[in-house]
C-alpha cells in the first residue's frame, strides 16, 4: 500500500466467479486498496487501457480470454509489460502454476485462500515491482522516488543530514570521443567509486542513489561528507584514467572535431559535487529543496578547476578546491 498522503494502489480483479471477485474486492478494500473488477480477459484489457491499475489478480480459467492468454498479451504490450500479475489457480494443479509463471505471472494463489495470504501476496508483489522500477538498470542503484523517500525519512527523524549531488565534468566529451557504450563504463565506474566510499564509512549507513545519466545523489551525516567525497574523488579519477585510450590518458586530454571539422581539446573527466546541509543553522523540510540547493552548489563546483566539492556556505562549512582528494 502507498504511504499516507499518496493515492492507494489500484488492484484489478479479473474473475468470472462473482463470489470470489467480491471476496477479493472486500478484503483488499479493507486493507486500503482501491479495487476494480473485470469478468474476463477481454474486459480486463479494456479496463486496463482506461484505468491503468498497479497490479492484476487474474483467474486462470475464464471465458473468451483466459488468464494465461491475458498475461501473455499484457507482457507483449510495452504499455503493460511491467504490470505485476498474480494468478489464481485450482488446488493441486501444479501444471497450472507452471503455465502461469511461464506466461509471465509474478506470483500465484491457490484457491481456496485466506485473507492474510491474499493481502500478503498482493503487498509483497507490489513492493518487489516498485523496488525494481526504482532501480537504475545501468548501475542497480535506487532511483528518484527512492532518493526523495530517503531524504523524507531523514526529515522525519529530526537528525542532521547532508545531501550531495554529483556528476562528471566533461562527460559529453567521453561520449563524443568513444561512444555511448564507453560513456556507460564511466558512469558505472563512478557508481562503483561512490559505493566503495559509502561502504567505507561504516555506521550510520550513508545512502547512494542514481538520478540518471551521470548524476548521483548521496545522503549522509554532515560529518561523513569530507571522508566520503575525498575517497570517491580519488577512486573515480584512478578508475577513469584506465577507461581512456592509452594515448589520451598519456597526454591528459582527448581530441574532438567540431561541426566545422576543427580539432579541439577536452581535458580528462573530473567530478563536481554540490552539498546542502540540514542542521541547526537551517533545516530543510522538503526533499526537493535540499536536492535543489545541492544542485545549485554543484553548479558552483563546476566553475572551479579539477574535482571540486562546494558546500552551501549558509550551512557553515567552507568549500575549497581539491588537489586529488577534496578538502572541505
Amino acid at each position: 500500500m502507498e504511504p499516507a498522503g499518496e493515492r492507494p494502489d489500484v488492484i484489478l480483479v479479473v474473475d468470472d466467479d462473482e463470489d470470489i471477485a467480491r471476496f477479493v474486492e472486500f478484503n483488499l478494500r479493507l486493507h486500503g486498496f482501491e479495487v476494480i473488477h473485470a469478468a474476463d480477459g477481454q474486459e480486463a484489457l479494456e479496463v486496463i487501457e482506461r484505468a491503468r491499475p498497479d497490479l492484476a489478480v487474474v483467474d486462470l480459467m475464464m471465458p473468451r480470454i483466459d488468464g494465461l492468454e491475458l498475461t501473455r498479451r499484457l507482457r507483449a504490450d510495452p504499455m503493460t509489460s511491467a504490470l505485476p500479475v498474480i494468478m489464481l489457480t485450482a488446488k493441486g494443479m501444479t501444471v497450472d502454476k507452471v503455465h502461469g509463471l511461464s506466461a509471465g505471472a509474478d506470483d500465484y494463489l491457490v484457491k481456496p485462500f485466506d485473507t492474510a495470504e491474499l493481502v500478503a501476496r498482493v503487498s509483497s508483489t507490489l513492493r518487489r515491482n516498485k523496488e525494481f522500477r526504482e532501480v537504475s538498470p545501468l548501475t542497480g542503484l535506487p532511483g528518484n522516488s527512492r532518493i526523495r523517500r530517503e531524504i523524507s525519512d531523514r526529515v522525519r527523524s529530526g537528525t542532521d543530514y547532508a545531501v550531495g549531488y554529483i556528476d562528471i565534468d566533461r562527460f559529453k566529451s567521453v561520449n563524443d570521443r568513444y561512444g555511448f557504450v564507453r560513456g556507460d563504463d564511466f558512469i558505472s565506474a563512478l557508481a562503483r567509486s561512490l559505493h566503495r566510499a559509502v561502504v567505507s564509512l561504516g555506521l550510520p549507513p550513508a545512502f547512494l542513489g542514481h538520478v540518471g545519466g551521470d548524476d548521483f545523489v548521496i545522503v549522509c551525516t554532515p560529518e561523513q561528507v569530507r571522508p566520503l567525497t575525498s575517497r570517491a574523488v580519488v577512486d573515480f579519477e584512478t578508475s577513469a584514467d584506465k577507461l581512456y585510450d592509452p594515448v589520451d590518458a598519456e597526454r591528459g586530454y582527448v581530441e574532438l572535431k567540431d561541426r566545422r571539422g576543427n580539432i579541439r581539446r577536452a581535458a580528462l573527466v573530473t567530478l563536481s559535487i554540490g552539498v546542502s546541509l540540514s542542521d541547526s543553522r537551517k533545516r530543510f523540510t522538503d526533499p526537493l529543496e535540499a536536492i535543489a540547493v545541492a544542485s545549485e552548489m554543484k553548479t558552483v563546483a563546476k566553475s572551479q578547476p579539477g574535482s571540486y566539492v562546494a558546500v552551501d556556505r549558509r550551512r557553515g562549512l567552507p568549500d575549497r578546491p581539491t588537489g586529488n582528494p577534496p578538502k572541505l
